[in-house]
């Protein structure tokens, strides 16, 4: 009896754990036997023989099927176990579930369903104490880009909510990219836990690499007043709190000189302007889930909108 409840319980598992990969399957076509092997019927490489198990370079691991990034470089650790090792995923990406004999947590895909590895917790081998153990030939790793800054030039601003700031940003012509992270503060290189419990005194800010032969300081600084509220004095939007108070940092006295003209500007409207223009300091990335998050989840600005306020 105990062994056809074990043949009916592993047959159900199997039955509502079946992955619909339809949606992908021009992308599976194009995959070797081998990858379909690990990838869609969850096989395993051989110890030591994958590609990223020594990767060192910065940037972003992405499922081979659907292409949707799921680990950092930042997260990678050596546990010369054999597989490439991560002590933590992109949040959202990974999806665990209990293989069928109860033994290990299997983890997949959570956008397309692709088999990656198996997950183990207790180990001890990192602070966070999590180890996803992944193949290398379920991934593909793409190279952060070096930006060329030979010709480029940086601004930063400060308008609540660094996501929304960096959405509105980053569509402008001539804008290269936008980071979001700190500034103000007093702790160097602080993380977002530390800004929002330890009162760091830093602000969230989006650091812009811009093409100054494309587009203006000005346009970038008239952009920064028209997608969110300058007026507002306890945070923007919903967002309230000391690191989301509007400011600019200036790189020089041409960048305050042009700051100061777009507030007077609004003064003459009417509007009674809050936003701190402050002298350039150190700029500290946020962590890599924070960066393009419109773009990685879809969906726009809860806090930020643009509101035409010059000619």
């Amino acid at each position: 009896m105990n062994k056809i409840f074990l043949i009916l319980l592993f047959a159900t598992v199997t039955l509502f754990g079946t992955q619909d990969f339809k949606p992908w399957k021009s992308n599976i076509s194009k995959l070797t036997k081998f990858e379909q092997h690990v990838l869609i019927d969850k096989g395993t490489e051989r110890a030591f023989s994958g590609k990223y198990v020594k990767t060192k370079e910065d940037g972003t691991y992405n499922c081979k099927v659907c292409g949707t990034a799921l680990y950092t470089s930042k997260d990678k650790f050596d546990s010369h176990c054999g597989w490439p090792s991560f002590d933590d995923a992109i949040p959202g990406a990974i999806k665990e579930t209990l293989d069928a004999d109860g033994r290990r947590t299997e983890i997949t895909c959570a956008n397309c369903g692709a088999h990656m590895g198996h997950v183990f917790k207790g180990e001890g081998l990192t602070s966070k104490n999590v180890r996803h153990c992944v193949n290398s030939i379920s991934l593909n790793f793409q190279k952060k880009k070096k930006s060329t800054t030979s010709t480029m030039a940086k601004a930063y601003f400060a308008g609540g909510c660094f996501w929304g700031v960096e959405y509105y940003l980053e569509k402008i012509k001539g804008v290269k990219e936008v980071t979001s992270g700190f500034m103000g503060g007093h702790m160097k290189n602080p993380g977002y836990y530390d800004v929002i419990r330890k009162k760091t005194g830093h602000l969230e800010t989006v650091e812009v690499l811009y093409d100054p032969s494309k587009v203006s300081y000005e346009t970038l600084a008239k952009t920064f007043f028209e997608i969110h509220d300058p007026t507002q004095i306890d945070g923007q939007g919903p967002d309230i709190g000391s690191q989301y108070l509007s400011a600019v940092f200036v790189n020089n006295k041409t960048e305050r000189a042009t700051v100061n003209k777009l507030i007077k500007i609004l003064e003459g409207k009417g509007l009674k302007v809050a936003t701190k223009v402050l002298a350039k300091v150190p700029f500290y990335s946020a962590e890599e889930y924070h960066q393009n998050h419109y773009i990685k989840k879809g969906g726009t600005p809860y806090c930020h909108r643009r509101i035409k306020r010059f000619d």
